[in-house]
């Protein structure tokens, strides 16, 4: 029988399968959506469905509005992921409703999906954290090589701002970190 959690993957998958770009041989929202499911199945076994769901549908559809369609500098990259959030808390509300969830359920997804909360909300941070491990374990190598060392510290000290106290404490525990990143986790 298929509920309405799987009926929510399922549209979200072949979504995120229609991403021309590819990492690891497979559609790369595709294998985003799954790795952060692999990971908040990781810290929050027993996460609420809506949750699942915003952690499965992050990044949906993230193709069809390229970076390069803001400025590349600091404000067009803070409006680019501003609208970002609200295309996929738009698409993901629409797989919700066909789904069968009622509209405070997809109203909280909108919130996750638009980090209204964070640091307020244990669902928004819970949110976060996933997505911030997802970072860490797959996409941080890659990133590194494409940043000037001078901009990195930065970029490690905002991420690990963004996680709850247990999400640092964990990634400690879990990520072998030289002193020099692992400070940002102990503040």
């Amino acid at each position: 029988m298929t509920t309405r959690l799987d009926h929510a993957f399922q549209a979200i998958d072949a979504a995120n399968a229609q991403d021309p770009n590819l990492d690891d041989g497979k559609p790369a929202n595709l294998l985003y959506g799954q790795r952060m499911t692999e990971q908040q199945q990781h810290l929050f076994p027993q996460a609420s469905e809506v949750l699942r769901i915003a952690c499965r549908g992050q990044h949906i559809e993230r193709w069809l509005l390229p970076r390069d369609a803001y400025p590349m500098d600091r404000a067009g990259y803070l409006q680019w992921r501003q609208e970002q959030g609200r295309r996929h808390a738009d698409r993901i509300a629409g797989i919700m409703a066909d789904a069968g969830y009622g509209q405070d359920d997809i109203d909280h997804a909108r919130r996750m999906l638009t980090k209204q909360g964070l640091k307020r909300d244990d669902q928004v941070q819970a949110l976060e954290d996933v997505i911030c491990f997802t970072f860490i374990r797959w996409y941080l190598g890659d990133f590194m090589a494409t940043i000037p060392d001078e901009k990195m510290d930065r970029i490690i000290q905002k991420t690990a701002a963004k996680m709850s106290p247990e999400g640092r404490a964990r990634a400690l525990e879990e990520f072998p970190m030289p002193e020099a990143v692992a400070h940002h986790f102990r503040q």
